[in-house]
């Protein structure tokens, strides 16, 4: 199960939207070996594509060097799908490369009218374990801070 804060979780939603029509991406650190996303890094797609994401290998390697100096590690997988559902294409399970990450898919698909304007449509937020290419779904809860309840959805259509 995945618990995000509100705050992170919209800040992801804002993030899909204003890529948007492109693919949006970034990585939410957290404490080593703690499954706590606490830090959003937004991400430039290197592809700037309706359909695919490419991390750019300079800004990575740089955040990885920056989460190995502060005792972090990627908890937080994410990027959009701008026209279909929120679940990992082949190239995406392909592309899973940490098996402790929660892999986050944002579709906008329902967000943007045909002519591309934002309609504040619902977006589709959903988190998977992509392990040695198999997918599982699983839940995801989002507080409104750290030791609240959590808010009583466990799929986001925000």
């Amino acid at each position: 199960m995945l618990t995000i804060s509100r705050e992170i979780h919209d800040a992801i939603v804002a993030h899909a939207r204003r890529d948007h029509p492109d693919e949006a991406c970034g990585i939410v650190a957290g404490p080593e070996g703690s499954d706590t996303p606490t830090r959003l890094v937004e991400m430039v797609n290197a592809a700037s594509s309706p359909t695919f994401y490419e991390f750019d290998s300079t800004e990575l390697l740089a955040l990885y060097k920056e989460m190995w100096a502060r005792d972090e590690e990627p908890v937080v997988i994410y990027h959009s799908h701008t026209a279909t559902e929120a679940y990992p294409s082949r190239t995406d399970i392909g592309l899973a490369s940490e098996p402790g990450a929660h892999y986050v898919l944002v579709s906008t698909r329902d967000s943007f009218d045909e002519a591309g304007g934002n309609n504040d449509g619902p977006v589709e937020f959903r988190s998977y374990r992509i392990v040695d290419g198999e997918v599982t779904e699983e839940e995801v809860t989002v507080v409104d801070s750290p030791g609240t309840a959590p808010a009583p959805t466990t799929r986001s259509t925000d």
